[in-house]
């Protein structure tokens, strides 16, 4: 094994960058984007110039790396076999599956890479330059050699291109000595991925989706496999021609049912531009809303591998208000920024209709379920199986866009679980659909928790992130943001999205707030009251919560059951769980109910729904026969309620494989249906008259 000394100073990394000399321009980052050719050369525009300020130029050198050490100079080939190694059988793409659950970056001991550069090993990528026609994604070809290959061999994208930055000393936290390396790749590939022959040839290419990401790239290939990377060669860096556009919007509601907010991310930050957005009735003359600006540092992450490894500078978080909308109108929408000298650089535009008046009767359409995650449509960081159904919940609901009109994502969003570029892969796998339907998002623990951090579950799921990102990232219509409890209205619906990772006891903040969202909705004009939250704090046949014994999280029923039945609650929806459940209506671990489906007159209980199955690895069911459970469906779907007006509700589950619906009821009632006494569920009355 090649054993590390200690050093007294860093490691820098210096990188060049051939063809794009001070004073070339590049043009707009708009479809009209175009490159201006003189001599040969490209010339780029001022404001896509600057994340090249600090490279050398030098035609067609590739990488200069110098050690600084106390006893000079210091340059070391390593040649050591990765215990990693013995786990991989041969062939192609034979590579070990992490423990279900492990984010797949956090398989890398990236703090553990040792500098080995080869002399004859060499990676390259094309294109050089991305996005010239205002793409904000595009594929890159990367080849590379090394004579001395194994199957173990991997190749990671890490962004910025300069990724051994010198402040890594200051958070190397308990690592027995300063890393090399101190920032994880955004995503890799293992060498051999599509290329059989590469440990008898050597040589190999991997093809790699690259969102822009507000910096350069650099793609560097790695021996000595993921527990013992050595870093051999590392291609030039390659980068989007405006690195800071603005991209990858978010819709959410407002607090106003006339509202409906835009959240982008970009890399300008105020003191450079000016954020903006220009929206209107579609084919009318249009108005400029000004954005508020957001960030958040490595100082704001609780712990590891958030605050370590898993750092990338977020960007800007850019959030504009758009006011006083016409009911169930088509809006359009750009994002902008305005230049110091005046230009604007503008996004693509995009269009949302706005929400119905509240008791608008009229059809309303709405998409629910948790725990979708992300995945690459390039096959990196698979490895782990991490979110084998990502993908497939992503593209059905992009399909039928067209068949409904907000989406609730009930916490477990990325589950960057820490590793913070993981945030902008998401944002940019769903902006087909968060650009022009409101995207409500819940908290939940792959988002909150963590050790110390006033999380009510004790548990580092959050990967040291405590919040931080999806409280930034996304916009919700809470209070306190930090307090990731909200309602919200849609025409004839009533949410209230509670936050199982605070405190939902009796006697709770969030208690009091949960009794009031559910008290505060007129049913004669809202009749569909909706109550969700990330963990089933209702019922649930999963198989670890009937070990538990309770089918549920821990004291969820005990303390909130009433408050559903005092309100009559219609249905209670719930993520974590990675698969599908119904209920009967239920109180009290009592079916009051027998029908299954087709549901009409008195309220008398609240049918539970679990609907964790958005992408993530499924769960099993118990062998346990659960009495209240009427459907169970271990896959990956989602939920769609439909209401056709105040009187009538179809609920129908659908898989998101082929979109067909495999579960479904129907509730049909009269406004005095919700006003008849129901066990603790009446309202006080008195003898007098």
């Amino acid at each position: 094994m090649c054993k590390r000394r200690r050093r007294s100073k860093r490691v820098f990394l210096a990188l060049t960058m051939n063809g794009i000399r001070d004073g070339d321009e590049i043009w707009d980052v708009t479809p009209e984007t175009k490159m201006v050719a003189d001599n040969g050369e490209y010339k780029v525009f001022s404001f896509a110039r600057q994340v090249f300020d600090e490279m050398t130029m030098m035609n067609n050198l590739l990488v200069l790396f110098f050690l600084l050490v106390s006893n000079g100079f210091v340059y070391r080939i390593c040649h050591a076999s990765s215990s990693y190694s013995r786990l991989i059988s041969t062939g192609l793409e034979h590579h070990p599956r992490a423990p279900i659950g492990e984010q797949p970056l956090a398989k890398i001991a990236i703090h553990k890479a040792v500098i080995a550069l080869h002399k004859s090993a060499s990676i390259r990528a094309n294109p050089f330059l991305m996005g010239l026609q205002g793409e904000d994604t595009e594929w890159v070809n990367v080849n590379f050699e090394y004579p001395e290959p194994s199957q173990d061999d991997w190749v990671g994208v890490f962004s910025p291109a300069k990724f051994n930055a010198s402040d890594c000393e200051s958070v190397s936290g308990n690592w027995p000595e300063a890393p090399y390396l101190c920032t994880a790749p955004i995503k890799y590939m293992f060498a051999n991925h599509s290329t059989a022959n590469y440990v008898q040839t050597g040589k190999a290419s991997l093809r790699f989706q690259i969102i822009n990401q507000r910096a350069d790239f650099a793609f560097a290939l790695f021996t000595g496999g993921l527990e013992n990377p050595k870093l051999v060669a590392i291609s030039e860096p390659t980068s989007f021609a405006n690195p800071k556009a603005p991209l990858y919007p978010r819709l959410a509601h407002g607090k106003a049912w006339n509202e409906m907010t835009v959240t982008w991310t970009s890399g300008y930050n105020i003191d450079e531009a000016t954020p903006l957005v220009e929206w209107g009735w579609k084919g009318q003359t249009k108005q400029l809303s000004p954005a508020g600006t957001l960030t958040f540092t490595r100082g704001s992450m609780c712990g590891p591998p958030a605050r370590t490894v898993g750092w990338r500078d977020p960007g800007f978080i850019h959030t504009s208000f758009l006011k006083e909308l016409w009911p169930n109108t088509m809006y359009e929408y750009r994002m902008g920024h305005r230049l110091l000298n005046g230009s604007i650089v503008w996004s693509k535009t995009y269009s949302f209709k706005s929400s119905p008046y509240p008791g608008q009767d009229s059809l309303q359409r709405v998409i629910i379920f948790g725990d979708m995650g992300k995945a690459e449509r390039d096959g990196s960081n698979e490895y782990a199986n991490y979110q084998p159904g990502s993908l497939i919940t992503t593209d059905q609901l992009v399909n039928d866009l067209d068949n409904y009109d907000i989406v609730f994502h009930i916490g477990d969003l990325p589950y960057a679980n820490g590793f913070l570029s993981q945030w902008d892969q998401f944002t940019a796998q769903v902006q087909a659909i968060s650009s022009t339907k409101p995207y409500m998002i819940a908290s939940g623990n792959h988002e909150r928790d963590f050790p110390n951090s006033g999380s009510f579950y004790d548990t580092p799921d959050s990967g040291g992130e405590c919040g931080v990102p999806a409280e930034t990232m996304y916009y919700v219509p809470a209070e306190n943001r930090a307090k990731f409890w909200y309602s919200t209205d849609y025409g004839m619906f009533h949410f209230c999205i509670a936050d199982s990772e605070h405190d939902w006891r009796e006697g709770s903040e969030q208690y009091a707030w949960i009794e009031k969202c559910l008290a505060s909705v007129d049913r004669q004009k809202q009749p569909w009251l909706i109550f969700a939250a990330h963990r089933v704090l209702g019922y649930s046949s999963n198989s670890w919560l009937a070990n538990e014994g309770a089918f549920e999280e821990p004291m969820g029923r005990a303390h909130l059951q009433k408050l559903w039945q005092k309100y009559k609650v219609d249905i209670a929806l719930y993520g974590h769980v990675h698969n599908y459940e119904r209920t009967c209506p239920i109180y009290q671990n009592q079916c009051v109910n027998p029908e299954i489906s087709h549901y009409s007159g008195t309220v008398n209980g609240t049918i539970h729904v679990v609907v964790g199955g958005g992408g993530s690895h499924l769960s099993d069911f118990t062998e346990i026969n659960t009495f209240w459970s009427l459907y169970k469906d271990r896959d990956w779907g989602f939920v769609k309620l439909t209401a056709f007006n105040h009187s009538s509700l179809l609920f129908e589950y659908k898989k998101s494989s082929d979109g067909l619906v495999y579960d479904n009821f129907t509730i049909s009632r009269d406004y005095r249906d919700v006003l008849a006494c129901v066990h603790d569920g009446c309202a006080p009355t008195t003898l007098a008259t």
